[in-house]
């Protein structure tokens, strides 16, 4: 019986520790999310700003070919 109390004692243990573990690795990728999901919305904000940028471009590419346009035709 004794050896079966040490054996069960053992079990616990290793099952201890496997738990504290697991709730370690739970901690350290809730804490990876959080910063991922901060970089997605960082880069999000980033690539809506390159977006506006590429748009008044355009915008403006556009207006200068109309003028060059309007100059030749004159």
């Amino acid at each position: 019986m004794a050896n079966d109390d040490r054996a069960e004692s053992t079990d616990l243990k290793i099952l201890e520790s496997r738990i504290d573990e697991l709730i370690e690795t739970c901690r350290r990728l809730k804490s990876e999310n959080h910063s991922l999901k901060s970089e997605q919305n960082n880069l999000n904000e980033q690539h809506a700003r390159l977006m506006e940028k590429t748009r008044v471009a355009r915008a403006r590419i556009e207006t200068m070919i109309d003028r060059l346009k309007a100059l030749e035709r004159s």
